[in-house]
């Protein structure tokens, strides 16, 4: 099962009322995706970094996400500054690097921490099921609320399944190379897992009809929202407007 590092906790965060968190993480990225001025990025660095302390994620894990997320990040460093068309700021041989390029780069960088930070803090803090269940209250599609549903619980037994195939090539004395036959070998790979997920479906699909499943998943979980979440649900709002303020107003 794959595991939810952030969602048990009894932090203020934790506790909020899950259709706010979609609601207001969802706006909050939005706005801080388009925004291309720094003043902008101001409200939102310090509203996701005040939602992780709120939370009181551990750091530690929190860096590690970082850390994946800007070892993405590095390759537009390496690309960006040298393919965006502009003032040329530093040359070595046939490589030029404009100030475009590299503005380009910096914009995405920030942007996307302060993304991270904020859906760490306010999705990755609701249990999966919670999370499901209240996208459906939110009024999402109902397919997209099973295949979200259906995701998350299937996708480590695909695992399980790829490792036992990949065992199984092992024990066959099979040993990757740079060659036709290694390719084919996992080309057939890919075509058992992707038979053998087909079969798999058909089975759950079969096995919830007889239960009586009608395309709706129901729960015994009410959401309320109390006077802490509407305070917080406030200060983010807030953080969101003055982000687009900064954005579209000329100071």
């Amino acid at each position: 099962m794959i595991e939810e590092d952030f969602s048990q906790g009894n932090s203020i965060v934790h506790r909020m009322d899950p259709r706010l968190k979609l609601v207001t993480g969802a706006l909050l990225s939005a706005i801080v995706a388009v925004s291309s001025r720094w003043p902008a990025y101001i409200p939102g660095g310090f509203l996701a970094m005040g939602l992780v302390l709120l939370a009181k994620l551990p750091m530690r894990k929190v860096f590690t996400r970082l850390i994946m997320v800007n070892g993405l990040i590095l390759f537009l460093w390496l690309l960006l500054p040298f393919t965006v068309s502009g003032e040329a700021i530093w040359k070595m041989g046939p490589l030029v690097a404009t100030r475009e390029g590299i503005s380009l780069a910096a914009h995405i960088t920030v942007r996307s921490n302060i993304i991270v930070l904020a859906f760490l803090a306010l999705v990755s803090t609701t249990p999966v099921f919670a999370l499901g269940h209240a996208m459906a209250s939110l009024g999402l599609p109902d397919k997209m609320v099973q295949l979200f549903f259906f995701t998350y619980r299937y996708i480590h037994v695909i695992y399980e399944e790829y490792q036992r195939l990949v065992k199984a090539l092992k024990i066959r004395g099979f040993r990757a190379k740079s060659n036709l036959h290694t390719y084919r070998t996992y080309a057939y790979l890919v075509g058992m897992l992707l038979v053998k997920s087909y079969e798999r479906a058909e089975r759950v699909r079969e096995a919830m009809l007889c239960r009586g499943f009608k395309g709706r998943f129901y729960t015994l979980y009410e959401f309320s929202v109390d006077g802490v979440d509407i305070v917080l649900t406030a200060i983010l709002l807030s953080g969101a407007a003055a982000m687009a303020l900064l954005e579209w107003m000329q100071w």
